[in-house]
């Protein structure tokens, strides 16, 4: 991208579902800022049905600041998968969802994820607005993230939550961050791991979060 001077770049993983870009500098787009940049289009142009976006757990809080307080978005969370997007949005009537992967559900026109139409649609509103493509996505700044992986079992997975002192301590880290971040644990559907999210304005301050909720945890198994 930049050693070539091009304006934006596309990625697609193995079966075209997902998309994620770069713009001129090099610097990624996730699913997070896809969906900003999309569903800003389509509250200008009167297409956003509901005034409405789905968006699942894991998407960002700067992101999620961005859509409600500037653009006067609302939000409707689910768990993560593209399913529970996609069931949301049939249920409600919403046209657009998707989750910070880079999966971006475009109901108007698809009933599933679809990288080449995501895609397609971000070079569109690019060529339209005749802007470069990190002033598009430079609209909000992310919180920092930290994402840890415990191993466990189908047994542990299922159990964990019906720990009350791992609950308690769970919330005493929430606590702690004095509403400038959040926590969120949760199991993968796909791999034998509980996952451990933390993010907030202090990367120092989530990091210590999420080591000592992962460690909590691991010694409770």
């Amino acid at each position: 991208m930049v050693e070539n001077g091009l304006d934006c770049g596309v990625a697609f993983d193995g079966d075209a579902d997902r998309c994620l870009a770069v713009d001129e500098k090099g610097q990624e787009i996730d699913g997070d800022k896809i969906i900003a940049i999309l569903t800003k289009y389509l509250k200008d142009t009167g297409a956003l049905a509901g005034n409405t976006a789905v968006v699942t757990v894991m998407s960002n809080l700067g992101f999620m600041q961005y859509m409600k307080e500037t653009l006067g978005v609302n939000i409707a969370t689910t768990a993560v998968g593209d399913r529970y997007v996609l069931e949301e949005m049939r249920q409600s009537g919403y046209s657009i969802g998707g989750e910070q992967s880079g999966h971006v559900i475009l109901l108007d026109h698809s009933t599933t994820g679809d990288g080449e139409l995501t895609a397609l649609m971000l070079l569109g509103i690019l060529a339209k607005c005749g802007c470069k493509m990190s002033a598009l996505a430079g609209v909000y700044d992310k919180y920092p993230q930290v994402m840890l992986n415990i191993e466990a079992t189908p047994a542990q997975k299922a159990t964990y939550k019906e720990d009350e002192y791992i609950a308690g301590f769970i919330e005493s880290q929430q606590q702690g961050l004095m509403g400038a971040g959040r926590v969120l644990v949760r199991v993968s559907g796909t791999e034998p791991y509980i996952r451990v999210m933390v993010e907030g304005k202090d990367y120092n301050a989530i990091s210590r979060a999420a080591e000592r909720i992962a460690q909590m945890i691991e010694k409770r198994k």
